[in-house]
């Protein structure tokens, strides 16, 4: 089990997990396990984290399919500028490692930003906290569970 299973046991979240063979030369985790569980990838959602101008550390949860607007989460942080948090600060903050990032179970809860797209699905797919794993559930559910707040931060890439 994961940190991310584990609190989604704790919280008695409604849940599934999936796992598929992860091909360590994949270009793009998320849309690697799009194609392995057969998924529109819109549905699937990575978990980035950021730096505000701050310092302080935040987490975005956007499609696979789209990228991070960083002028979109800097407005939902209420920040003036973010930029991607640098992996051993992710790996340090998180207790996870690129592109197994899950946005349970995180060593330490940070201010977390889903895509509003997220509410157009019954359940989406976000890691499970290791490159293969992924964890299906509500994004009313990750929202509660995570404290998140909704906002338009991705766009097409």
């Amino acid at each position: 089990m994961t940190p991310a299973i584990n609190l989604a046991d704790k919280l008695k979240l409604s849940y599934r997990i999936h796992e598929f063979d992860h091909d360590a030369s994949a270009a793009s985790f998320g849309l690697e396990a799009a194609a392995k569980m057969k998924v529109d990838g819109a549905q699937i959602f990575k978990t980035l984290v950021v730096q505000t101008d701050s310092k302080a550390l935040a987490v975005a949860i956007i499609p696979v399919t789209t990228t991070l607007n960083f002028k979109k989460m800097a407005k939902a942080l209420g920040c003036k500028k973010v930029q991607l948090a640098e992996p051993n600060l992710v790996l340090k903050s998180t207790g996870y490692v690129l592109g197994g990032v899950s946005p349970l179970g995180q060593k330490k809860r940070l201010p977390t930003v889903i895509d509003d797209s997220a509410t157009n699905f019954a359940t989406i797919f976000v890691s499970a906290g290791r490159r293969g794993l992924e964890i299906e559930l509500s994004p009313n559910d990750l929202a509660t569970a995570l404290t998140a707040k909704f906002a338009d931060i991705g766009e097409k890439s």
